[in-house]
């Protein structure tokens, strides 16, 4: 835009100085033809005045001649007479040749006047041309250079329009992107909170059944070991065995005293335990944890 700014004025400053240039030539030809228009008047005039003064003197020389053939016709009044009649006649040619020279000069004034005229009124119709040309160039360039100007903005502002929304579908595409790796994230932190709980669940199955196996051997043991201790001892009726293990305790602390069984052993209003819920013989507190 700066560069057709300087172009535009480039072509400006050109048509000035071409504008100068010939308005001092025009300067130039209008002083050379008013000094030309000067010097043919001064001509004519002298021409005329010339004119005059030789119309004078044949006017005189031939008084003269009228003069000298009023008089006697003697010898000397005839030469005198023709001497008369030569310089009347020389007179007359040289009065006739300066009025010639008057009219020449007077109409070769009258052509130099008209033509300096006609110039003069084609100098200022042309001058007149070259400030309405001059006009229109300029207005011609500034609303070229509007036009360029406007369409440097639309351009502008286009490419703008295009920017923004290239960047909106950037943030938009970067979004729906973080948006659906969030997703995924959730997704896969969901599905290993979800494998971790199916695998600790079951670890804890595992572990239940392992401890549900665990009792149910012990419990098997303590029969078994209940049922050997009955075969041992004949006509005593069998216990399990964690009451013959309390019992043996029982027996082996205060001896004299009779073997309880495992219900007379437990506090009174206390339902008995099942053979599963028992803990395990000569073992207190806790029961075993899940491995």
């Amino acid at each position: 835009m700066a560069a057709r700014k300087t172009a535009t004025a480039n072509k400006v400053n050109s048509v000035a100085k071409m504008e100068a240039e010939l308005a001092s030539l025009k300067s130039q030809l209008e002083k050379a033809r008013s000094s030309q228009e000067a010097a043919a008047k001064k001509e004519a005039d002298k021409a005329t005045k010339e004119a005059d003064k030789a119309a004078k003197k044949a006017q005189a020389a031939a008084a003269k001649v009228k003069a000298a053939r009023a008089k006697k016709k003697s010898a000397a009044q005839q030469k005198q007479l023709k001497a008369a009649q030569t310089a009347a006649a020389a007179a007359k040619k040289a009065a006739t040749a300066a009025k010639s020279a008057a009219t020449d000069a007077k109409s070769k004034l009258s052509v130099i006047s008209a033509d300096n005229a006609l110039a003069t009124k084609v100098a200022k119709a042309v001058a007149k041309e070259e400030a309405a040309i001059t006009k229109k160039l300029a207005a011609a360039e500034k609303k070229k250079a509007a036009a360029a100007a406007k369409k440097a903005a639309a351009a502008a502002k286009k490419k703008a329009a295009a920017d923004k929304k290239k960047a909106a579908a950037a943030a938009k595409k970067a979004a729906a992107a973080a948006k659906k790796k969030a997703a995924a994230a959730k997704k896969k932190a969901a599905a290993a909170a979800k494998k971790k709980a199916a695998a600790e669940k079951k670890k804890a199955a595992a572990a239940k059944k392992k401890a549900a196996e665990k009792a149910k051997k012990v419990a098997t043991k303590a029969k078994t070991k209940a049922k050997a201790g009955a075969k041992k001892k004949p006509g005593r009726p069998a216990k399990k065995a964690a009451t013959k293990k309390a019992a043996t305790k029982t027996a082996a602390k205060k001896p004299g005293r009779p073997a309880k069984s495992g219900a007379a052993k437990k506090k009174p209003g206390r339902p008995p335990k099942s053979a599963a819920a028992k803990k395990a013989p000569g073992r207190r507190g806790r029961p075993p944890k899940a491995k």
